[in-house]
């Protein structure tokens, strides 16, 4: 019970922490990742806030999700409810950085607390973001984990320029680091379960498995 309540707060902390980081980068003008150079360019061509694209836009790409066959876990289905909710919050609460030393302070810890939250919601265990459903989805039909991800970010990544999206150095910088920063932060926060007393009766040899260490989840570093 302690340790599903570790993995639900760590699951919801992750999120509004993700939630806080898209707020930060976009509040910064300095350019936003991918995905949020397309959610602003819809916000800033058809109306609505950049939360309420985020949630619909993960709620669309979850039906992509049928014809891949894929399963949608608590934190799927959260992810896609919450994190455009707390961004939205968090533009709300943010005060609006007018010195340049500012902007770069909210672009930094934009980028430092994305790579924290990766690690929370996906070491929570509880199912991968709907972007990144997606992606493991399509390469699980025979195709190259990377050439996906990079299909799909380049993508949305063009259709957000042309819609108006914030495209600048934040952009860049944070394609360069979110994935070192994920390789530290998923490892350090996956919670491991506790095994039950049958399964640490044998002696390491006789239960090989036992011993294997418990794989990364997989995922990316976009909710």
């Amino acid at each position: 019970m302690a340790l599903m309540a570790r993995r639900l707060v760590q699951l919801y902390v992750g999120l509004a922490l993700y939630g806080l980081g898209i707020a930060l980068q976009v509040s910064s003008g300095l350019g936003n990742d991918p995905w949020d150079v397309f959610h602003q360019g819809l916000s800033r061509q058809f109306g609505l806030s950049i939360g309420t694209w985020i949630v619909i836009a993960g709620a669309l790409v979850m039906l992509l999700w049928i014809p891949l066959r894929q399963r949608p876990g608590l934190g799927t289905i959260s992810n896609v409810v919450l994190v455009g909710v707390f961004a939205d919050l968090f533009l709300y609460l943010l005060p609006d950085p007018h010195p340049l030393a500012i902007r770069w302070t909210y672009l930094v810890a934009a980028i430092l607390v994305g790579g924290f939250a990766t690690g929370c919601y996906i070491g929570a265990g509880f199912g991968a973001g709907p972007r990144d459903g997606l992606m493991t989805g399509l390469a699980a039909r025979g195709h190259s984990i990377r050439v996906v991800r990079t299909g799909i970010e380049l993508s949305v990544f063009v259709a957000g320029w042309l819609l108006g999206g914030t495209v600048g150095i934040g952009t860049l910088l944070y394609a360069v680091a979110i994935g070192p920063l994920a390789h530290v932060f998923i490892p350090a926060l996956t919670v491991s379960p506790r095994p039950r007393p049958e399964e640490t009766a044998g002696t390491p040899a006789e239960r090989p498995e036992d011993a294997a260490p418990r794989p990364v989840p997989a995922g990316a570093c976009q909710p």
